[in-house]
């Protein structure tokens, strides 16, 4: 597949020297290859492709992930789900309780336009989201969250599970879709066991589960627990990050984007500063140590930040960094890093392909 032909690229320039810094720079082919290996996984697998866009937040990859096979895409908010519709995608999940009367207007509005599907843990907001179909002038389907492990969102047991189905059955505007989860890592087993008995507690009851969705992108290579799941969402592994080497699930060389930064002094041979701090890098640390790394310069660590300066340490290089020189830093979580900038560059190696709006940021509500 040819990305370029997905992206509405802006000449930049040729060469990363000709960037201004701080920016994320994208390798177009390792994107390519993350993309269709995954894809490949999933085919094999018999579970359909629905990867999360919050990580690339770029229309152009959300129809270049369709485009390879993907049986639709996940938002986490709104104004996700309304970029990626403007751009003319319509199956969506978006995996988020919709709750207030404004959020509940723009998803009526949605559902007149694509076939949005959402999520819900509790019935306090089957009523709003009753109203919303009502004015959508079609039935929304609903999927019940459950928390199987990771203590977030979802319903607490398969009971609660089969109670919130029933519940959504029966209420005007809505279908039930099936069950949705984010399983704690490392813990699938325990997910198959609350799934499987939340799907033939459904089943004695009469009630089929039309999908059951699964997701994250740190145990996405793993087998365990995927019996029954008929679609998965990950994000992360488009772009992969230092998270996801220290997970297993990514090797260095796939990860895609790095954040290139110019090193602005070098105060003390144990220290360069450079142009990328918490603004550009983000401040997640996720047990990992600094804030991201420099695999050319031996994996020296960005290990403190403010704002706008990154703290990098070259007190183990015998080549120090000089004052001009640029760096590329793989970030430990790609998706803020996105999030952070109002435009990417694509790479092939060092060759500048060009810049692309960055549709659906800040797109938080």
């Amino acid at each position: 597949m040819n990305l370029e032909t997905f992206l509405d690229l802006e000449s930049v320039g040729q060469r990363l020297e000709d960037l201004e810094t701080p920016v994320p720079v994208i390798d177009i082919d390792v994107v390519s290859r993350n993309l269709g290996r995954w894809q490949a996984r999933c085919d094999k697998a018999g579970f359909a492709n629905r990867p999360h866009i919050k990580t690339h937040k770029l229309a152009g990859l959300a129809r270049a992930q369709l485009a390879l096979g993907a049986g639709g895409i996940t938002v986490q908010k709104l104004g996700e789900a309304e970029v990626m519709a403007a751009a003319g995608i319509s199956d969506m999940l978006l995996t988020f309780n919709v709750v207030g009367a404004h959020k509940l207007d723009r998803l009526a509005a949605l559902a007149r336009t694509t076939a949005i599907k959402v999520v819900a843990d509790n019935e306090a907001v089957l009523e709003g989201l009753s109203h919303a179909a009502a004015q959508s002038g079609r039935d929304i389907a609903v999927l019940v969250e459950c928390d199987t492990g990771a203590a977030r969102n979802g319903v607490q047991s398969p009971e609660a599970a089969i109670a919130l189905a029933q519940a959504i059955d029966r209420t005007p505007g809505l279908t039930f879709g099936g069950l949705m989860t984010l399983p704690k890592n490392g813990a699938r087993g325990h997910m198959a066991a609350f799934l499987d008995a939340a799907r033939a507690g459904l089943e004695r009851t009469g009630l089929a589960s039309p999908a059951i969705s699964t997701g994250g992108t740190p145990d996405m290579w793993s087998d365990e627990g995927l019996a029954h799941v008929s679609e998965y969402r990950a994000g992360t592994y488009i772009y992969n990050d230092r998270m996801q080497v220290a997970a297993g699930s990514a090797a260095a060389q796939d990860c895609a984007l790095a954040v290139l930064a110019t090193v602005v002094s070098v105060p003390t041979g144990d220290r360069a500063m450079i142009d990328a701090g918490s603004k550009a890098l983000t401040s997640d640390l996720l047990g990992l140590e600094g804030y991201g790394e420099v695999r050319a310069l031996s994996g020296a660590k960005v290990y403190a930040m403010s704002e706008e300066h990154g703290f990098l340490d070259i007190s183990r290089l015998n080549d120090k960094p000089r004052v001009g020189d640029l760096v590329r830093i793989t970030p430990n979580h790609v998706c803020p890093v996105t999030n952070l900038f109002d435009k990417v560059v694509f790479t092939r190696g060092d060759a500048v392909l060009g810049a692309v709006r960055v549709d659906a940021r800040g797109t938080v509500q």
